[in-house]
């Protein structure tokens, strides 16, 4: 019944998703950038954040909340200043597709130092897509085995690999139907030689560029050039989106946890960033040393603050049922197309004359 209702909800976000953006491609044709196209926004802004709660399911309801809530709102807000990849002279799907998903025009001439340097790796082929989708299958039967910090170490990997798949899936489906580029999502995360590595470089590129463009520049610019100043109001604004991301999975109110995480790394961020500087003849530890480091930090960390939002009202036990139930089906539909095939090839050819 759940499933149905969902499939109706989708349905139903898809068309009024469809609707909002039309509107704001109208608004953007009719006027220039600044304060009145922003006001012409401000419905579509304020209606998507609504359209994840028709979901009952968490699944679906935490990644159209990622897409419509965050990626979305962000790039309505750079349309609004004429800036980032949207344009109203884009047709009306690619126009979705840009605001929706994380890919990009492929005439855009955006071009930063982090998505050139993840670019030069090729995104997920058919065969580590494949191994990825099995390992997050092999970590879903482990979750509800193991318990304590074991099982927060699973939660770390389920969350890593089921981004990555899903942000690397619907930007490749954008990009065979429309034609459309796919922004960088990850680069080998595990190899992050330091915190501004792990968060400018290497996780959630699409969300770093967000950030990147519609906070950090424009706090820098507008303190004169205070880097410090615009890291932190980064990872502030992080922190309160993952908030509301929390709050879309668990439908609690906000906890202040995930806020303190971010607030957490980027005042390390910063304290490194004046340590390196200050620092500069002094050796860097090899990466060997370095990475392991920084991916302990973040993980210790988000054992104390990060998961707690989620597990204490169970909403990790939901991830972990649904997650075995997609498997489950993903298996009956496979067992089901093999037996169908080899019935098809089983029968005798057909008698001529």
């Amino acid at each position: 019944m759940a499933a149905g209702g969902d499939l109706r909800s989708l349905a139903a976000v898809v068309a009024a998703t469809t609707a909002c953006m039309a509107y704001a491609r109208f608004a953007a044709r009719r006027l220039r950038p600044g304060l009145p196209r922003l006001a012409a926004l401000l419905p579509a802004l304020a209606f998507l954040p609504f359209l994840p709660l028709a979901f009952r399911a968490l699944h679906p309801r935490a990644i159209s909340a990622f897409f419509l809530a965050w990626i979305a709102e962000f790039r309505l807000l750079l349309l609004a200043a004429g800036q980032g990849p949207l344009h109203p002279s884009l047709s009306l799907p690619a126009f979705v597709a840009i605001a929706v998903f994380p890919v990009t025009r492929r005439e855009d001439p955006r071009k930063t130092k982090t998505a050139s340097a993840a670019a030069a790796r090729p995104g997920l082929g058919l065969a580590e897509s494949a191994a990825m989708a099995a390992l997050l299958a092999a970590i879903v039967s482990l979750e509800d085995r193991v318990s304590g910090y074991a099982l927060l170490a699973l939660y770390s990997l389920h969350v890593y690999l089921a981004l990555e798949l899903v942000l690397a899936s619907s930007a490749a489906a954008a990009r065979a139907l429309l034609g459309v580029d796919l922004e960088p999502q990850f680069d080998r995360p595990y190899l992050s030689s330091s915190l501004r590595d792990f968060w400018g470089r290497r996780w959630n590129l699409a969300v770093s560029a967000l950030l990147r463009d519609c906070v950090f520049l424009p706090v820098r610019v507008r303190l004169g050039g205070a880097v410090p100043l615009a890291v932190l109001a980064a990872f502030f604004v992080s922190g309160l989106m993952h908030e509301a991301m929390f709050s879309y999975i668990t439908l609690q109110p906000p906890t202040g946890e995930a806020l303190a995480f971010f607030a957490l790394h980027g005042a390390c961020a910063v304290a490194e960033g004046w340590w390196a500087r200050q620092h500069e003849r002094w050796p860097r530890p090899p990466r060997a040393v370095a990475a392991p480091m920084t991916v302990a930090f973040v993980g210790v960390t988000a054992f104390w603050l990060f998961f707690p939002p989620i597990t204490r009202p169970g909403a990790d036990k939901q991830v972990v049922a649904e997650s075995e139930a997609m498997v489950a089906f993903v298996k009956d539909a496979a067992g089901w197309a093999a037996a169908s095939a080899r019935s098809i090839l089983s029968r005798p050819p057909p008698l001529v004359g």
